[in-house]
């Protein structure tokens, strides 16, 4: 199946086709404006938790994308590979008592020592990092890599959000086995936020396969709809037209990474900030 999918969507940078495309190339024409945001995030985002994360607000957007992305108190949200926790850090206040917030990640399992420790026994170590981070009365949590799954959680999830990962999860091979998982988490009408590092539309495979931290933005929405979510619509709130996307180490030389930064570079790759990104919208299809 992997192997399928991977070659019909990157059938499309070779001009190819593919079944059910033409409606989602149509309404990936539908770009939305900016939803109202909601007051109660205001003092969640100045929250002194959130001290050293408020210098990406300017490129992350938050109270946008998640106003945006329909992510509301008291629902149940999937944050995909949640990392050093800068959204579970808005996220798990914002959810509040009645909500569930779900730190997943992929299964590591035959990966190699490195990945192992970095990114497994999400449910042991994921607890123990929020711990830290004095979240107060938020939403309960979980955690766990996508090979232990606990039982009770299919199609309870009201949204999951991928927040700059789909390019690992195509380049490090979790992409299928992921969605299949998201496909069982999510509720009958529940919904996928994708913000992600958008390379060019005629960008050569090299620069849009993930490994530059970069993808197009019509090849997710082919990946999406291989797997069976209807693309309801997109927005440029965490666009970058600074971002010239041919970074030679890839994304990683902008902020917040600055990798291989000099004395001379640095302040250039500063003034052009975070990367340019699309922000879509997907809804699981029956």
């Amino acid at each position: 199946m992997r192997s399928i999918v991977l070659a019909a969507v990157f059938g499309l940078a070779l001009g190819a086709g593919l079944p059910g495309m033409a409606a989602a190339q149509t309404v990936s024409g539908h770009v939305l404006g900016h939803a109202p945001t909601d007051p109660a995030l205001a003092p969640i985002l100045a929250d002194p938790r959130r001290a050293e994360d408020r210098a990406r607000d300017q490129y992350r957007n938050p109270a946008e994308t998640l106003a945006f992305l329909q992510v509301k108190p008291g629902m149940t949200v999937v944050d995909y590979l949640p990392a050093s926790g800068w959204y579970t850090r808005v996220l798990a206040p914002y959810l509040g008592p009645q909500g569930h917030y779900i730190a997943m990640g992929p299964d590591v399992s035959n990966a190699n020592e490195r990945m192992r420790n970095y990114m497994g026994g999400l449910a042991e170590k994921f607890p123990q990092q929020a711990a830290q981070w004095n979240l107060g009365q938020g939403a309960r949590m979980t955690a766990f890599n996508v090979d232990q799954m606990p039982e009770g959680l299919e199609g309870t999830v009201d949204r999951v959000l991928i927040m700059r990962e789909i390019h690992n999860q195509l380049r490090f091979g979790w992409l299928h086995d992921d969605m299949m998982a998201i496909r069982k988490l999510l509720k009958p009408d529940g919904m996928v936020g994708i913000v992600e590092h958008r390379a060019n539309e005629n960008a050569p495979y090299a620069m849009a396969d993930g490994s530059k931290g970069y993808m197009r933005e019509k090849d997710v929405i082919a990946l999406m709809d291989v797997y069976g979510f209807d693309l309801v619509g997109r927005s440029e709130i965490n666009a970058n037209p600074k971002d010239t996307k041919n970074w030679p180490d890839g994304v990683w030389m902008l902020p917040p990474g600055l990798r291989g930064a000099t004395d001379a570079t640095r302040a250039q790759m500063q003034a052009i900030g975070e990367s340019d990104r699309m922000t879509l919208l997907f809804r699981k299809r029956a």
